[in-house]
């Protein structure tokens, strides 16, 4: 696949909620994930490498959430080998007030697959 397919099959999925989807049928086995160095600082790893460990990641994030009010995924925009989208949940975690959070998320697609993530929040 392009960059652009894979970008609009993205979309297509979160427009869904498919979000294990996007990780099984996107994403390449050498996956690179980095959040913000400021994550850190709410126990989330700014850095994980390979498909089974941002799996993992993702389940261990799934777990603190209490309800799901909303999310959105915006359209992206594609450059070259990247594509970038806005995107958004307003959630409760476990033990936490109701909050809202907004972020730019960066992906590198390589061989029809997605290489590596960024997130900006």
């Amino acid at each position: 696949m392009t960059t652009q397919q894979v970008a609009d099959r993205y979309y297509q999925l979160a427009q869904q909620n498919k979000w294990a989807e996007i990780v099984d049928e996107l994403y390449s086995q050498d996956i690179v994930n980095r959040e913000p160095e400021h994550a850190a600082a709410m126990g989330i790893p700014t850095l994980t490498k390979g498909l089974d460990a941002v799996k993992a990641k993702s389940k261990a994030r799934r777990e603190l959430i209490e309800a799901i009010h909303a999310q959105y995924c915006n359209a992206p925009v594609v450059g070259g080998t990247y594509f970038s989208t806005s995107m958004g949940r307003d959630v409760t975690f476990k033990g936490k007030p109701r909050m809202t959070l907004d972020e730019i998320a960066v992906f590198e697609v390589k061989e029809g697959k997605i290489v590596s993530e960024q997130f900006f929040y």
